[in-house]
């Protein structure tokens, strides 16, 4: 395990959109996770920033990485259209992944993805376009649906996790798994619902997506 006093946090910025990521490495890191927010949200995300603590924990670096520029998120905020451009927020991660392999620290470690809610479907587009890049996904509460023919080319293993009360969202995920042809595994989390703020559903979140990046990135 590692210790959180090494493992500083680190503020970047992203060429060429410019969005902003923060970007953790332990030491003797084994893999770095990039984090694709849901709609609405941002990098700061609570859910999102205790997973990654997780992983850090763990020995994986993770860069929590907001998808919209802030003049963009103002624009979301009146409009509601940005955070369901799918490929929008594909090629945002593609630009992290991309930036990603040229940091002098972070630059040798294989990538995987972790996305929430319409960041999960981002996250599988990307990880459609980097194949050579992309080592895992891990989808939470996610519309892996709203990446369509994305979904037959990502080569990446894959692992839904949802909530046992998010009945919507479950027959969406197994139509998305239907229509995925790599590695690939639905967990269903039970009593969760959406957003898994029931005691100790997060935690289980936690426990399957740090499992499925040290098989997938070690």
């Amino acid at each position: 395990m590692t210790n959180e006093a090494e493992m500083p946090e680190r503020r970047v910025q992203i060429p060429p959109s410019g969005v902003a990521g923060d970007l953790t490495i332990p030491v003797s890191a084994r893999g770095v996770i990039v984090f694709a927010h849901g709609s609405g949200s941002s990098r700061l995300s609570s859910r999102n920033r205790f997973v990654a603590g997780v992983l850090q924990r763990a020995g994986l670096a993770t860069l929590l990485l907001d998808l919209l520029t802030a003049e963009e998120e103002q624009i979301d905020l009146r409009t509601g259209h940005l955070r369901f451009d799918i490929d929008l927020l594909h090629r945002r991660l593609v630009e992290a992944t991309r930036w990603l392999a040229d940091d002098l620290q972070a630059g040798a470690l294989p990538v995987g993805y972790f996305g929430a809610s319409t960041g999960a479907a981002a996250a599988l587009t990307a990880a459609a376009a980097l194949p050579a890049s992309t080592r895992a996904v891990v989808s939470r509460g996610g519309r892996p649906d709203l990446a369509d023919e994305a979904l037959a080319k990502v080569e990446a293993p894959t692992l839904l996790i949802v909530g046992g009360n998010d009945e919507v969202v479950i027959k969406l995920n197994q139509q998305a798994l239907k229509a995925l042809h790599c590695d690939k595994k639905l967990e269903i989390v039970a009593g969760a619902t959406h957003l898994f703020e029931e005691p100790g559903t997060l935690e289980e979140v936690a426990a399957l997506a740090r499992s499925w990046f040290q098989k997938y990135l070690s």
